[in-house]
């Protein structure tokens, strides 16, 4: 497909970019159901470890859009969905898909790829 090689080539720092900037902004959601019932309500009881993870994705997922501090924010935010998948899915079978841990798995992977890479262009860490 030598249209798409062509128009795809060279844009690698702009699609990670765009994938940190979205990953970042749907995480920031997370945290505010949690903390403040929007945009939809939080139908889950609320402890302190509910408030830590709703503080950890309202912040974290701030910080990794923006691109601040970024490598130690996504590595909380991965430590925390991995930390949320054992506790609320995979206890309830293997796979994610049958346990409901498909966001919790993608956020997972995609944040500890983040904290990998680092914040990349279009962040303030820059």
């Amino acid at each position: 497909m030598k249209f798409l090689d062509n128009l795809l080539d060279g844009r690698e720092e702009q699609a990670y970019a765009v994938l940190r900037i979205v990953t970042g902004f749907l995480f920031i959601w997370h945290g505010t159901q949690k903390l403040f019932n929007f945009p939809k309500e939080f139908t889950y009881g609320l402890n302190p470890l509910m408030y830590t993870a709703g503080t950890i994705e309202l912040v974290g997922g701030l910080l990794v859009m923006i691109g601040l501090f970024t490598r130690p924010a996504a590595f909380i935010c991965s430590g925390t969905m991995a930390v949320a998948y054992w506790m609320a899915h995979g206890m309830n079978g293997f796979f994610p898909l049958v346990n409901g841990g498909v966001a919790a798995t993608l956020y997972c992977f995609a944040f500890l790829y983040i904290a990998v890479r680092g914040s990349g262009i279009w962040s303030l860490d820059k």
